[in-house]
């Protein structure tokens, strides 16, 4: 099909911006990384704000959940950057990027963890009981280091989700790979040779990831 194509490739010119695709490479790497783990943080505190004895939390982590999960991403990155963030007078662009991901990925982080509490056996939680365990304790030592593992090949998924989604940052001026792609094409006006290495990147990011997940899955079955 490409050979069909009425189009002169033009990699030379591509070619001398190649420091732009290797900064956008590490640089969506960087901010993927740290939103992992703020959203595994933020997951957490949900997830147990979902089975919180106070009504106000359970009604907010569930408000939580509800709206980031049934909205684009797109348009929550928008209203959190030039609303939220603006007003609060944040002006680092790539800490604002890493907050917005890790929100968003923190609802599904959230569920992720929810799930994987939720299916430890009913009678681990009696056994932790009835040897004098306290709450903290059962949750410490017992389930959550069960839970933990089933969780893990999800979490290792979800990592891949956010590198793919960190593109959708360059609509904020955030230069990941996405964005210095675009600039890159803007400069030589070559579409397919800026696009091609980025999707080719953004395979050599995630296909790792895809693969050690499907090979903890069989460790766990």
């Amino acid at each position: 099909m490409f050979s069909n194509l009425t189009y002169d490739f033009n990699w030379h010119s591509v070619y001398e911006y190649k420091q732009k695709f290797i900064d956008g490479f590490f640089m969506t790497i960087i901010i993927s990384f740290f939103a992992l783990i703020l959203s595994f943080i933020i997951g957490l505190f949900f997830a147990y704000a979902q089975n919180s004895k106070l009504i106000f939390l359970r009604f907010f982590a569930r408000f939580y959940i509800e709206i980031i999960r049934g909205t684009p991403l797109l348009v929550q990155i928008l209203i959190f950057f030039y609303v939220f963030a603006n007003n609060l007078g944040f002006e680092n662009r790539y800490i604002v990027g890493v907050v917005i991901l890790a929100i968003f990925s923190g609802a599904y982080v959230c569920e992720i963890i929810r799930a994987a509490i939720e299916s430890i056996e009913l009678e681990q939680y009696e056994t932790s009981l009835s040897l004098g365990m306290s709450n903290y304790q059962m949750y410490k030592y017992i389930i959550f280091p069960q839970a933990f593992k089933r969780m893990l090949p999800s979490l290792t998924g979800q990592f891949a989700s956010i590198i793919k989604d960190s593109s959708l940052l360059s609509i904020i001026s955030i230069s990941e790979f996405t964005m210095n792609a675009q600039e890159v094409n803007a400069y030589t006006y070559s579409t397919l040779e800026s696009y091609i290495p980025l999707a080719i990147g953004y395979l050599i990011l995630t296909y790792p990831i895809s693969y050690y997940t499907k090979s903890l899955e069989k460790n766990i079955k």
